[in-house]
């Protein structure tokens, strides 16, 4: 390998107590807020139906997220200890010599940010008498924006880092290792870049699908079934996935593919 051609990997660039992942996190919600707020307007719904709508996403995202990582990837940390499980919900850890630090959330997992998301629009429409499928549907066309935002923030930080390859794109995370690895983040960041552009020519060609249930079918599809195949060029996350044929990220993908298929079915019967 002549890790003279790769790509070294180490930006240096402060924010003070913040992270990149959590600045991104806000920058991806933001712009999906825009955007949907668009929606809304275009489909004339009011105003005072559409103000909750951020809060309800940001809590469910944030609450599911964070709860997803704890319990599927770091069971016996979290689970085990009064500590471990305050620290699903603060943003600290306990020290050993008995102090704490402020970390911020260490582990947020997309397939619970995901879930969690889902059970808050359904607490959401409950509340303003919306129809899920809209409401859903919506969601979806933005959902790509700040997926992309997420991924990114994890290249910037350096985490959830690819597997070891010669391919002429490589990185080298400097504050991991000096060897040549697989963007994995930024494969993600560009598919979900993608996926935004897809969905809002779509949502052109075809508004009268919004409210359907296919938008937001597609969403999940594309984005469970792109992340089952890129976990094959990602590093495992926890030692205990690698006595397992796939990784916790495959394995929480399927039931995502199967319930966006299954939307995407029932739409067309629908129409």
């Amino acid at each position: 390998m002549n890790i003279i051609s790769y790509i070294s990997w180490d930006p240096n660039i402060s924010f003070g107590p913040f992270r990149w992942y959590g600045l991104c996190w806000l920058v991806g919600l933001a712009l999906a807020y825009l955007i949907v707020k668009r929606l809304y307007k275009e489909q004339k719904i009011k105003d005072e139906l559409f103000d909750p709508l951020f809060f309800y996403c940001f809590i469910g995202i944030l609450l599911g997220a964070r709860l997803g990582h704890c319990i599927f990837y770091e069971p016996d940390y979290f689970l085990t200890s009064f500590k471990g499980f305050i620290e699903m919900f603060i943003p600290i850890r306990f020290m050993a010599d008995g102090g704490w630090k402020f970390v911020g959330y260490q582990g947020l997992a997309s397939h619970g940010g995901t879930l969690g998301l889902i059970i808050a629009l359904w607490l959401y429409v409950k509340r303003t008498k919306l129809s899920i499928w809209t409401v859903l549907d919506n969601i979806a066309i933005a959902t790509g924006t700040t997926a992309c935002f997420i991924r990114l923030g994890n290249l910037m930080n350096s985490e959830i880092i690819g597997k070891v390859t010669d391919v002429p794109w490589a990185f080298i995370f400097e504050r991991v290792d000096m060897l040549p690895r697989h963007p994995g983040q930024l494969y993600e960041a560009i598919a979900y870049g993608i996926l935004f552009g897809i969905m809002w020519y779509l949502h052109k060609r075809m508004p009268e699908k919004i409210g359907s249930g296919w938008y937001f079918g597609f969403c999940l599809t594309y984005i469970f079934t792109f992340r089952f195949f890129i976990e094959y060029t990602k590093e495992i996350q926890e030692a205990f996935e690698a006595t397992l044929p796939f990784d916790m990220g495959q394995i929480l993908s399927v039931p995502f593919i199967i319930i966006g298929v299954v939307c995407m079915i029932r739409a067309k019967k629908k129409n």
